[in-house]
């Protein structure tokens, strides 16, 4: 006779795909940890399995080698970074120089987030090994806003606010002077305040409109 306190046994079913999803979602972001921490010639595959409490053969199934794994966890990392086009207009302040600021800000913040640091370090330390990896994070992350840079430009050429110019050339010097500065800082362990921020975009924003205005 079946004893009736004992409770059924449940079978384990075959996850959801949205549980399947976030497991892999959670052994790329190990997996990222472990490269930044070790490197990617020390980090092994054992070492992400056991982070992440799974088998070798689940983490095979979807990753033949561990170099597809680094690239399949970088580029999630870097699809982390695109900033949406309608997030982007959405920084429309109806001023330029305060637009301007507002994108900085937003792409300062989204590299100065720990995934975006962990992103940086990575690219700086792997990128002569996976040269593509600097590619793919041009392309996708930081062409697309220099891209909407140089078109903010543009409307303000049109409308007189600043002298017929190469808006693209531009665009690029806006990244390099604006946003560069600070993100090498914070890149380096130097983050300064959100006071000091502030200043250092405005200031940037300011010297580079100056060099922009009609004479």
């Amino acid at each position: 006779m079946t004893d009736e306190t004992t409770p059924p046994r449940v079978r384990a079913g075959r996850p959801t795909r949205e549980q399947a999803e976030a497991r892999h979602q959670e052994l790329l972001d190990a997996a990222l940890d472990l490269f930044l921490e070790h490197g990617f010639e020390v980090t092994t595959i054992e070492m992400i399995a056991a982070r992440v409490s799974m088998t070798k053969r689940t983490i095979y199934a979807r990753h033949p080698d561990k170099a597809t794994l680094f690239r399949t966890a970088i580029q999630r990392a870097i699809e982390r970074q695109i900033v949406p086009s309608h997030v982007l207009e959405a920084l429309d302040r109806g001023e330029l120089s305060a637009t301007l600021e507002a994108i900085a800000r937003l792409r300062i913040e989204r590299i100065a987030a720990p995934h975006g640091l962990r992103l940086q370090h990575l690219i700086n330390a792997e990128s002569h090994r996976f040269p593509e990896i600097f590619t793919a994070y041009i392309e996708q992350s930081t062409r697309p806003l220099i891209d909407h840079v140089a078109a903010v430009l543009q409307r303000a050429v049109e409308a007189g606010e600043i002298a017929p110019t190469h808006v693209g050339h531009a665009a690029s010097a806006f990244m390099s002077m604006v946003v560069g500065g600070p993100v090498r800082a914070i890149v380096g362990g130097l983050a300064p305040t959100r006071q000091e921020l502030d200043v250092k975009v405005g200031f940037a924003v300011r010297l580079l409109l100056d060099g922009l205005r009609p004479r």
